[in-house]
């Protein structure tokens, strides 16, 4: 089967074209009514509302039998995980805090995966944010959509490989999933010629909060794009996938009141239910198999990167940007790491 990096860019644009491919053209699937993920244990970031709770639900349906919510609110993750709790009692559901607008919560999460579980087969980096105004993480010192959707998811994945690679059963290997989004194609990126590239992004003048949930998924797929070619699929499987245009979540919890109020109109006319859109999340989880290593998943099919990627411009950005990134995690070991890989 032909990988996302070996098929041709697709220029079609994105509206309406995928639009409506995506929300009204496309035929939903589901993991077959036989799958049994008994004996194995999964981490969904983000799962106290909306697709990473329901991705969670579905993985429980199908007789999961330890899962991690990862959440920033341990409250709120309590409450979900209450009704998880009686819903599948046999299950094995805890909660775990993990801040993404933090580096040290990041590595204390990992480091609590690492010493408390024994066997690790599924993580669905799920959390993210989009759409909110111009801040600044004070930690971090970066603009906080690409500190969170970008850099933050990007560590996570990185400290994750090693454990999913430990701890998955012999001759099975661990599975990565991000969640991305394909409004990566409309991205204008307006500031992909400074160098030194990440620090333009803290800078308000580059700041359109129209385009910034855009470009941080681009980064994402760019970052993909390399760290796939030093990651073995035997060791773990690594992808990207698209849920679609999705009602029920809080991706736009930080519009304004009108953009709200349209946006929950234009849901109920367009957009995929939870349920729907976190199936794509388990398609990409548990059923692709080594074929999907390094792919962006879209529609529950193998597709193309945004076509930026597949230019020679796209090349020399994703590069610079590959480079500075795992310069910016210079404070844990990145290059032992994906060495070991």
């Amino acid at each position: 089967m032909v990988s996302s990096k070996e098929l041709p860019p697709d220029t079609t644009p994105f509206f309406p074209n995928h639009f409506i491919k995506n929300q009204f053209r496309t035929k939903h699937q589901f993991p077959p009514k036989t799958t049994n993920l008994s004996g194995e244990v999964a981490i969904v970031t983000g799962s106290n509302t909306g697709l990473g709770l329901e991705c969670a639900n579905q993985l429980l349906a199908f007789k999961l039998s330890r899962l991690i919510m990862a959440v920033r609110s341990t409250t709120k993750g309590e409450s979900a995980a209450a009704k998880l709790r009686q819903q599948y009692p046999s299950a094995n559901i805890l909660v775990w805090h993990l801040d993404m607008a933090s580096y040290d919560s990041i590595r204390a999460f990992v480091a609590r995966v690492d010493k408390e579980l024994s066997r690790l087969d599924i993580a669905i980096l799920n959390a993210g944010m989009g759409f909110g105004a111009f801040k600044i993480v004070p930690s971090t010192g970066h603009e906080e959509t690409i500190q969170v959707n970008y850099l933050s998811t990007m560590l996570l994945a990185i400290l994750l490989l090693p454990v999913l690679k430990r701890k998955s059963p012999a001759g099975s290997p661990g599975r990565l999933t991000i969640s991305t989004a394909m409004l990566s194609i409309t991205a204008k990126f307006a500031n992909k010629n400074e160098v030194p590239l990440l620090p333009s992004f803290d800078d308000k003048k580059y700041f359109d909060p129209m385009d910034v949930y855009s470009t941080s998924k681009l980064l994402g797929q760019m970052f993909v794009w390399r760290l796939t070619d030093v990651v073995s699929a035997n060791d773990v499987v690594v992808n990207l996938v698209e849920p679609g245009f999705v009602k029920g979540t809080d991706l736009h919890r930080d519009r304004s009141v009108a953009a709200k109020a349209f946006m929950g109109l234009f849901s109920a006319a367009a957009a995929r239910t939870v349920k729907v859109g976190a199936s794509t999340y388990l398609d990409a989880s548990i059923v692709k198999g080594k074929e999907s290593h390094g792919c962006v998943l879209m529609n529950w099919e193998i597709a193309p990167y945004a076509p930026f990627q597949y230019t020679s411009k796209g090349r020399e950005v994703m590069e610079r940007l590959w480079q500075e990134t795992l310069k910016e995690y210079s404070f844990v070991d990145v290059n032992g790491i994906l060495k070991s890989l």
